[in-house]
């Protein structure tokens, strides 16, 4: 007999006697309880160090019991609220039987899927404070037809704060709103041909766009220097498309010499950078790496977008482009705006303008750096056989696993409620590089409620060290 401390205040006693392991003898224990109704529909449960402590049984068995009773339906759980007592899971009648339980679909208690940015940090007051006076001081032509390029005000106040903040050199007539990068690369697809260089490591959906648009992507080895742009030549491609800033989802930035050979190689060959500079505004341990664009601004095509520094519902993203390519991209959209809301662009030009989106980055990579240091500090001492890469900037990292583990822990994750990805399915298939196994996990989506947890539930699913 061991006691739980239930919300109400009262002892309850499990008996863990009996056949099995510790989780089955748990699970029988916890059921027998709820079903006498000893634990009463919306009972909250102690946390599992709690619970394990006063066992005497290991974390790992209470988080899997718990997950496996989650799945039956005989409990729930919620981020930042804990585990309790199905209400479902009322006490039977004397004399009724209980039919078998059917395993619910697995639900998403953690999100640490990489890169997504903290909803509720969203800045509301100041977003509408300036939507207000976007809105009174809108010109007449603003609620008409709009123009495929974007409103001139926020393509002028990008140029601006792209050369201030990222080294950007562009004027406001090379300046393209899209919705987002996706967007922006299908536009720019329209206008290359033959092969693209792309990443070993990236997000197999930016792939997809390009062999959509009848393109045949080659990879590129990368390292902790990001892509190795002395492969580029024998390739054949008259793109490449690179994260020179913060390689996705590794985590380096290019190298220096790198950045200048990729340019020449695009002087040389009359080739074309497309430059995704998704996270360029969060550096925390390093100087702020400018874009690869300011080295020559006519064979780069520079994307950024509100996706990561504010939020992707905004459907905002900007295009630098080669005057050469203003034509043709705009083409490509059509002969209106049917992407980008202008209300929604003026909003933001006035947000960039009035100082807002420099405040809310300065408080959205201190709120990130705490994160990133939590996780660090976290996994330093509860899983000192795991290394963390890729931190140094960004919204996510790279866990590095031992060989042959990772689709055992992205399983024992599903088990606990988290959702977060493997490396694996970042590689190209085409890639010479030997599988890495690994976790891509994001520190920016959990409120700051619910960090700690997530992570305690993190280090409940990575493996024992070897």
């Amino acid at each position: 007999m061991s006691g739980l401390r239930p919300e109400s205040g009262g002892d309850l006693h499990l008996d863990l006697t009996g056949g099995g392991g510790a989780r089955v003898r748990l699970m029988r224990a916890l059921r027998e309880a709820i079903h006498s109704g000893r634990l009463a529909p919306g009972t909250r449960l102690p946390p599992y160090r709690t619970l394990a402590l006063d066992l005497g049984i290991a974390r790992n068995t209470v988080a899997a019991a718990y997950s496996e009773l989650v799945e039956e339906g005989w409990l729930t759980s919620r981020q930042g609220s804990g585990t309790h007592v199905a209400h479902r899971a009322a006490p039977l009648e004397p004399g009724r039987r209980r039919s078998p339980a059917r395993p619910s679909r697995q639900r998403v208690i953690y999100d640490l899927m990489p890169s997504s940015p903290d909803a509720a940090a969203f800045p509301r007051s100041s977003w509408s404070a300036s939507a207000r006076r976007a809105l009174a001081t809108a010109p007449n032509d603003a609620f008409g037809v709009g123009d495929p390029r974007g409103r001139p005000e926020l393509r002028q106040a990008l140029v601006e704060y792209l050369a201030r903040t990222r080294g950007v050199r562009t004027k406001a007539e090379h300046i393209v709103i899209c919705s987002g990068f996706a967007h922006g690369l299908r536009l720019v697809c329209h206008v290359l041909r033959g092969l693209v260089a792309v990443e070993s490591y990236g997000l197999d959906f930016h792939r997809s766009i390009i062999t959509e648009a009848g393109l045949k992507t080659v990879p590129l080895t990368v390292d902790t220097h990001g892509a190795r742009i002395k492969e580029l030549p024998a390739t054949g491609a008259q793109a490449v498309l690179l994260t020179p800033a913060h390689q996705y989802p590794t985590g380096g930035a290019l190298h220096p010499q790198r950045r200048a050979a990729v340019i020449d190689w695009a002087r040389a060959t009359g080739g074309l950078l497309l430059e995704d500079d998704y996270d360029g505004e969060f550096r925390y341990d390093r100087e702020p790496v400018g874009a690869v664009q300011g080295l020559d601004p006519d064979h780069v095509v520079y994307f950024g977008s509100t996706s990561k520094s504010l939020s992707p519902a905004l459907r905002l993203g900007w295009m630098a482009l080669p005057g050469r390519l203003v034509d043709d991209i705009v083409a490509a959209k059509g002969p209106r705006e049917l992407w980008s809301g202008v209300m929604d662009q003026l909003t933001l030009a006035d947000f960039v303008t009035g100082g807002a989106y420099d405040r809310q980055l300065r408080r959205m990579r201190r709120i990130y750096q705490r994160r990133r240091d939590l996780l660090t500090a976290t996994l330093a001492e509860r899983a000192p056989h795991v290394s963390v890469n890729g931190i140094a900037a960004g919204l996510h990292a790279v866990l590095e696993l031992p060989p042959d583990t990772e689709q055992a822990t992205l399983r024992a994750a599903r088990r606990l409620g988290l959702a977060l990805d493997g490396l694996g399915s970042y590689l190209h298939p085409d890639s010479m590089m030997p599988p890495r196994d690994g976790l891509v996990l994001g520190y920016g989506t959990p409120p700051e409620h619910a960090i700690t947890a997530a992570l305690e539930a993190l280090c409940l699913a990575l493996p024992e060290p070897p």
